[in-house]
């Protein structure tokens, strides 16, 4: 009786006790299940949290870049070398932006390289500004020598003006003049006559002026009688000189050596059957210009 009373009270313990172990072990459970989904709600809160803030710090780094992207395209100079170098990294920016940068590893990258580009932009700047110094200095030396050159060129067209006057001057000061001159009918005995029957020669005397700045030595001066009828008297068709560019028939010539001083010339004309009646006009000529005019009338009787 005694062993069937303590059997029958082991049995009442062990039947009590397993529902308290289980329970305790369901409270334990339950606790880490709570635990474990509070920890889930916060890492996903906070997971969201690091989205939105890597999110905001993409798009800023992404503005970042735009703002450089942006600075590139406004710089402008005339550099084919360094202009190759702003378009490179214009083109490293566009595939930057074209990144889905969603984790710390591609922002830190972001960073990077935006950093990179900003000191990358600073030097470029610099060069750019002392490029533009430059290149303003070489512009206002540019228009310096510019109008110096206008000036050198203005002086030059001023001097080829004044050489050109004191060449003409000189010129028109270099021309050997006749004075004092004259034609003269001579008869048979030397003696002068106004008659074209008693008349056998004509003679045109003058003065060769001196002149210390013409050039010395054998002169050729060439005479036009003309008739009162317009015609030149001459002994053939072929004398000819040139005056002016053309060629123009002469009565007589006769060669000098003119020294710079006062020189007396005489030049005959024969008559050749060719006299008229009327008034005529003698002119000299003397290295294409003429040195002397005058006038004689001569009579039937």
């Amino acid at each position: 009786m005694a062993d069937s009373n303590i059997k029958s009270s082991g049995l009442q313990e062990n039947k009590k006790g397993v529902p308290i172990g289980m329970i305790a072990l369901l409270i334990i459970l339950a606790i880490a299940l709570i635990f474990i989904v509070v920890m889930y709600f916060d890492k996903k809160n906070k997971m969201a949290e690091m989205e939105i803030v890597l999110t905001e710090e993409k798009d800023s780094l992404a503005n970042e870049l735009k703002n450089i992207l942006h600075e590139y395209d406004v710089v402008k100079i005339n550099n084919d070398s360094l202009n190759l170098r702003l378009e490179v990294e214009k083109n490293k920016i566009i595939q930057l932006l074209a990144k889905d940068a969603s984790n710390t590893i591609l922002i830190k990258q972001y960073k990077n390289e935006i950093k990179t580009m900003r000191e990358i932009m600073k030097s470029y700047i610099v060069q750019i500004d002392s490029l533009n110094t430059k290149n303003k200095t070489l512009v206002a030396e540019n228009t310096q020598i510019k109008q110096q050159i206008t000036e050198v060129k203005n002086t030059n067209t001023e001097l080829e003006k004044v050489k050109e006057e004191l060449n003409a001057k000189v010129e028109v000061a270099s021309v050997i003049q006749a004075k004092n001159i004259t034609a003269v009918a001579i008869n048979k005995r030397n003696k002068e006559t106004s008659r074209i029957n008693m008349m056998a020669k004509l003679r045109v005397g003058f003065t060769l002026r001196e002149n210390p700045i013409a050039k010395a030595g054998q002169k050729e001066i060439y005479m036009r009688v003309i008739r009162p009828d317009s015609l030149v008297i001459t002994s053939s068709p072929d004398n000819l000189f040139e005056y002016k560019g053309n060629k123009m028939i002469y009565s007589a010539t006769r060669t000098i050596d003119y020294m710079n001083q006062d020189i007396d010339v005489t030049i005959w004309l024969d008559n050749t059957g060719d006299f008229i009646p009327g008034n005529y006009s003698a002119a000299v000529y003397l290295e294409d210009t003429i040195i002397g005019k005058t006038t004689f009338i001569l009579t039937k009787r």
